[in-house]
């Protein structure tokens, strides 16, 4: 049976940039816009509105031809996913690498609120058998890349493995939460 797995997190975190490393990972944006998967754009958020039934059917259907596991990348891959991997960002580091692509602020806002509450954590433990979560603030992506290599292995291997436990990240108490200055009045 073809195990599927997310490289998910809030978009900064850094998973294309270890997926990239990593090799043989499926874009999944890139499949959504390549192949039209999707409902429309959603203006407020410049972004396209995935049609997540069409992408499950066809991430399935990629998976059946694949013959091994696949591998995915992208912040809604835990939603056809049967392992995900979330990796995590401190808030202020997210909103930093944010602003240097040229998000605009209510973008970065809603992105490091997301990440200071765990949306996407929250989300991969409700619709993921397992879920393992990297912190990535301070490593290399090399670091994180390896830490990634670690748990696909794990999976492929079918042994568990410690040290990447969902919710062992906990921004809420940090300094770094954005929450520390965000603006609520806007």
């Amino acid at each position: 049976m073809t195990m599927i797995t997310g490289i998910t997190g809030t978009p900064g975190t850094g998973k294309t940039s270890a997926s990239a490393l990593i090799g043989g990972v499926l874009d999944l944006n890139e499949l959504i816009r390549g192949e039209g998967l999707y409902l429309g754009i959603d203006e407020e958020r410049d972004s396209l509105i995935a049609d997540m039934d069409a992408v499950y059917d066809r991430v399935c259907e990629i998976a059946r031809g694949g013959g091994g596991n696949l591998v995915l990348e992208g912040h809604l891959s835990h939603h056809v996913s049967d392992s995900a991997i979330v990796l995590r960002l401190a808030p202020d580091e997210l909103e930093r690498r944010l602003m240097a692509r040229g998000y605009s602020g209510a973008k970065i806002s809603e992105n490091a609120l997301a990440e200071a509450i765990d949306v996407i954590l929250v989300e991969a433990v409700e619709w993921c058998d397992r879920v393992y979560e990297i912190d990535t603030t301070g490593k290399t992506v090399g670091e994180v890349a390896d830490a990634i290599l670690e748990i696909l292995d794990a999976i492929d291997r079918g042994i568990e493995i410690d040290g990447y436990e969902p919710g062992s990240v906990d921004w809420l108490e940090s300094e770094a939460s954005c929450l520390v200055n965000f603006d609520y009045g806007r």
